[in-house]
């Protein structure tokens, strides 16, 4: 039978956390309060916002075509009327006579493909290989980290460079250069975090218990390796958008005529810089808003958060027990 003061004490908790729900405030009260303790990073989650809507309705966005050349209007000065369209060029025209405004709005989509393919699979990778190079240790670790090294040893955009040049320039062997050099970056931080998780009991318990390499690897560390892992895509995002700019400036990244921020800047930035220097500016503008939204946008112990509620709540454990579901569903006998 449960002593009084132990009923006592769980009726005061359950009084105290139903008066918590009671207060909580509304979620756009929240937001705004969010908002103000945190300016960079809601300045940042809105620019992203308008990078991604200006990407998906970049065709209902715009009105002059992106890729057509119209040298009667090459050098337009902003607020320049088309004589066909009867539309301005807000942001003035290229020289080849492009809309500015429009090939910006498209560059916006080149440039979050770009960043998003190369974050996502650059640190997917380098999470896989970091955790692994934790889990088996030994000569596999020592291998793995000899390569990291080296890999780390060059800048991001020497690298980068040297692959472009050997596979050459174009869309898919930029990405294939921008998360190269992510990989080992990313399987070095996860690789600490793991190291520590490899020896916590749970984690012996585990293998006690016949579990393979793949599902104590897949189930019970990387879901705690999570947060280094967040905090790397995030920060890829913005370093490969900045990458793929400078590629495309120097040459080696997007091809014309795809519309590219970098590539709108290489074609001004030199030959106009003084006759049309809004052939530059407005690109520059662009890149340096993109990654100043990832950069100062963080999301990661939200999303860290949500990923260990969803875990709790999957399982109705903590992260860290999951092993425990393992053994309660192949061992369901011993609990009967």
């Amino acid at each position: 039978m449960t002593p009084p003061s132990e009923t006592a004490a769980a009726e005061i908790q359950v009084e105290a956390d139903f008066e918590e729900l009671a207060e909580q405030k509304p979620w756009h009260t929240r937001t705004i309060e969010m908002a103000r303790r945190q300016p960079l990073a809601a300045s940042g989650f809105v620019i992203i916002i308008l990078m991604l809507l200006m990407a998906i309705f970049a065709d209902l966005l715009t009105v002059f075509p992106a890729e057509d050349n119209d040298l009667e209007y090459m050098l337009a000065e902003p607020g320049t009327v088309h004589s066909d369209l009867e539309l301005s060029f807000l942001l003035g025209a290229d020289q080849f006579g492009r809309d500015l405004l429009t090939r910006i709005i498209y560059g916006a989509r080149t440039a979050l493909f770009v960043g998003f393919t190369c974050a996502i699979i650059g640190s997917t990778l380098g999470l896989i290989l970091g955790v692994a190079s934790a889990y088996f240790g030994g000569l596999f670790d020592l291998i793995v980290q000899r390569i990291v090294d080296v890999v780390m040893a060059f800048p991001l955009i020497i690298l980068a460079l040297a692959v472009v040049a050997t596979l050459g320039p174009g869309t898919q062997n930029v990405i294939i250069a921008i998360t190269i050099p992510f990989i080992p970056q990313c399987a070095r931080v996860v690789r600490s975090n793991a190291l520590a998780i490899r020896e916590i009991p749970y984690v012996d318990a585990a293998r006690a218990l016949g579990f393979s390499h793949t599902r104590i690897i897949l189930r019970h560390m990387i879901p705690n390796v999570m947060a280094p892992y967040l905090i790397m895509l995030t920060s890829f995002l913005g370093q490969a958008i900045l990458l793929e700019a400078s590629l495309s400036y120097l040459g080696m990244g997007v091809q014309e005529p795809t519309p590219a921020w970098g590539l709108m800047l290489q074609g001004g930035a030199e030959e106009f810089a003084e006759s049309a220097p809004w052939i530059a500016i407005w690109p520059g503008v662009a890149i340096s808003l993109a990654v100043f939204g990832f950069a100062g946008l963080r999301i990661i112990p939200l999303a860290s958060s949500i990923i260990r509620l969803w875990v709790h709540l999957k399982y109705n454990l903590p992260v860290i027990d999951t092993v425990y579901h393992d053994f309660k569903f192949n061992n369901s006998e011993s609990f009967k």
